[in-house]
């Protein structure tokens, strides 16, 4: 990597961070100011790397939500300072965005956006393209370490580079500064922003789905349920949606964005708990126990294993039949009130015990970050240090999985930009 030039005397923004928000935040700028130089510093060497591996790998950009009150309720965190920042710049905005330079977005069943080739790559392609029309500079393996006041209000930032064989490298200098670094899963990796007087609201993971080791459940890796609801025992955590059952627990929407709502109760748990999960999220137990009558009257002479009046898959059904000790050859008329309660017990309440999680790899969100009193919603400025701005997923907001933390990212980098680029 060559030597930093020097600056020049032109005003200079250094975006920290190569991810969504910190690229939006830089190409913004510089369009909006073309006299504006930016940067930025990405400690990795890769770019955009959340943004290529999400949604599989089609990137999920956004979520077709467009009514603020009910779109802000996806953000466990942050509701009431995203709710404003969504006024400057919002879902629409976004679309429109990605749309005037060539890239139109297509919505899924389920409300998630994708761009209209499903690759990630036409996103990320989208980005370079705007950072190389507006002459944005890009150094790569440059960790940010500190970051110091300068001479007539610049800022001196800190770098990771070898300072002996590139001096003039290791220190760079900049007007504005934003701080779009992602999220931090540990509290210590804040110092160099506690050190400006900033306050950290501990990091801890959101996103992620639950271990339940050597439960038999796991033989049925890969089966899939359109529809169940879920409940954390002993809280008030519930949601509902598709569950994916995985050879060491459970995934799917409905884990996960039980995961991000209960990021910092199940963190304080150390991710061993209990779940119920009704797979008939229609119907309640005593509702189940009620029509249970009419379901043996119609399907009398049948047998239960051939039988499933409930649309789950064939393999779930098998399996809770085992469980409730129920043949599959067993007619409806001939189960046992034993069996029957037993049955109608797993089908609406079935108890697993949760002993640790996984990384959700393509989302990985932290819970946790910069605290927001401290930052201003309508500038994304730091209300502690003039001429320092955030973005992104190093603030205290985070969302639930399909395409909220994106926009958060995008809105965010915007906002930062328009204000940087109005100075």
């Amino acid at each position: 990597m060559p030597a930093q030039p020097s600056i020049p005397s032109s005003a200079h923004l250094v975006v920290i961070g190569g991810g969504a928000a910190g690229f939006f935040c830089a190409v913004n700028a510089a369009r909006m100011h073309p006299g504006l130089q930016v940067t930025i510093l990405e400690k990795s060497n890769k770019l955009l790397a959340k943004v290529r591996i999400s949604g599989g790998g089609r990137c999920n950009t956004t979520h077709a939500l467009f009514d603020l009150p009910e779109l802000v309720r996806k953000y466990p965190r942050g509701q009431h300072f995203i709710k404003k920042a969504f006024h400057w710049f919002s879902t629409q905005d976004t679309i429109d965005w990605f749309a005037e330079r060539g890239v139109r977005l297509h919505t899924e069943a389920d409300g998630r956006m994708f761009p209209e080739t499903n690759q990630s790559q036409t996103i990320i392609q989208c980005l370079l393209r705007e950072a190389d029309n507006y002459r944005v500079r890009v150094l790569l393996q440059t960790e940010v370490t500190g970051i110091l006041p300068g001479k007539e209000g610049r800022f001196r930032i800190q770098t990771s580079r070898d300072v002996n064989k590139q001096p003039e490298a290791s220190l760079l200098q900049a007007d504005y500064i934003c701080v779009a670094c992602g999220g931090l899963p540990k509290s210590t990796m804040f110092a160099w922003l506690q050190e400006l007087g900033h306050s950290i609201e501990a990091p801890v993971p959101s996103l992620f789905t639950f271990n339940m080791p050597g439960h038999p459940i796991t033989a049925l890796m890969g089966l899939s349920v359109e529809r169940a609801t879920v409940k954390v025992t002993g809280t008030k955590l519930v949601e509902s949606g598709p569950l994916l059952i995985t050879h060491w627990g459970m995934s799917g929407p409905v884990i996960l964005r039980l995961s991000a709502w209960g990021a910092r109760i199940l963190s304080e748990k150390q991710y061993a708990f209990g779940i119920q999960v009704n797979w008939l999220p229609d119907y309640r137990e005593q509702d189940l126990r009620n029509d249970w009558v009419s379901y043996r009257d119609t399907y009398a002479g049948q047998k239960i294993g051939n039988r499933n009046p409930f649309g789950l898959p064939s393999r779930l059904w098998l399996f809770l039949l085992q469980l409730s000790e129920i043949s599959p050859d067993t007619r409806w008329a001939e189960i046992t009130a034993k069996s029957q309660n037993r049955l109608i017990g797993y089908l609406t309440a079935h108890p697993f015990d949760v002993k640790g999680k996984t990384t959700f790899k393509e989302e990985f969100v932290t819970c946790g970050g910069i605290r927001l009193t401290e930052v201003d919603p309508n500038t994304f400025q730091s209300r502690i240090v003039p001429g320092l701005f955030f973005a992104g997923e190093v603030l205290d907001v985070d969302g639930i999985t399909g395409g909220f933390n994106f926009q958060h990212a995008w809105t965010s980098g915007w906002i930062a930009a328009k204000n940087i680029a109005s100075r």
